[in-house]
């Protein structure tokens, strides 16, 4: 007997996890679409990585216009420019700054409504263990409450999954790298720019993913 794929969206925002799920979905999955999300973060450079790792699947990518919604976010690094994007350890404490309220939330919720009038079952996010402390919407909770509520609101027709939500980065590395994801491709610097800056709280803890799982990393970061 044959078992049947569930139809699925990956919500890519060009970096190391959503790229690692685009991975998995190739082949455990029937990936159909991928979703960014363009609200007017500092690093918007990721969009274009994730347009050319949404190319190498073959897979058609929708980038969700929401850069009015994010301009009436405060006090976030990643949305308000007079904040400054922390060069320190990835922790609770120096990475604080970079929460934008409620943002996966409503990233999960438009790609919903995307999916549903596709014909999708499943939306894809690769938040993970490592963001539980710092980033509310990241939590196993809140990801079982998004998908009873896209259940809901969808009629059942739609779900969320979060493949990656009890592992840590480097768990995730592993994992991406067995399926072959295109790592090389993918951004995680929030400063921006042409090349990873190495000292912002996401460049440290990537290249550390990189470093624990004992995959070569294929970044250039400007400061080592």
């Amino acid at each position: 007997m044959t078992h049947e794929l569930k139809t699925v969206a990956v919500l890519l925002s060009g970096g190391l996890d959503s790229t690692a799920a685009m991975a998995v979905a190739d082949r455990e999955a029937d990936l159909r679409l991928a979703i960014s999300v363009d609200y007017g973060q500092r690093h918007r450079r990721e969009i274009n990585s994730a347009r050319r790792v949404a190319e190498m699947y073959r897979t058609p990518l929708m980038v969700l216009d929401l850069r009015g919604w994010g301009r009436s976010l405060k006090g976030s690094a990643l949305t308000d420019p007079s904040v400054t994007v922390p060069a320190d350890s990835y922790d609770a404490d120096s990475m604080a700054v970079t929460v934008v309220p409620n943002r996966n939330a409503t990233m999960l919720m438009a790609a919903a409504g995307v999916a549903d009038a596709w014909g999708i079952e499943e939306v894809w996010t690769a938040v993970h263990s490592g963001d539980h402390a710092i980033y509310p919407d990241c939590r196993p909770e809140f990801i079982a409450s998004a998908a009873e509520t896209t259940e809901l609101g969808t009629g059942g027709h739609v779900t969320i999954r979060a493949p990656f939500v009890h592992m840590d980065k480097a768990q995730i590395v592993t994992t991406g790298a067995h399926f072959g994801a295109p790592f090389e491709l993918t951004w995680s610097c929030y400063e921006g720019g042409d090349a990873h800056c190495g000292v912002c709280g996401t460049c440290r803890e990537r290249a550390e993913a990189f470093e624990r799982a004992g995959v070569t990393d294929p970044t250039f970061y400007r400061k080592d």
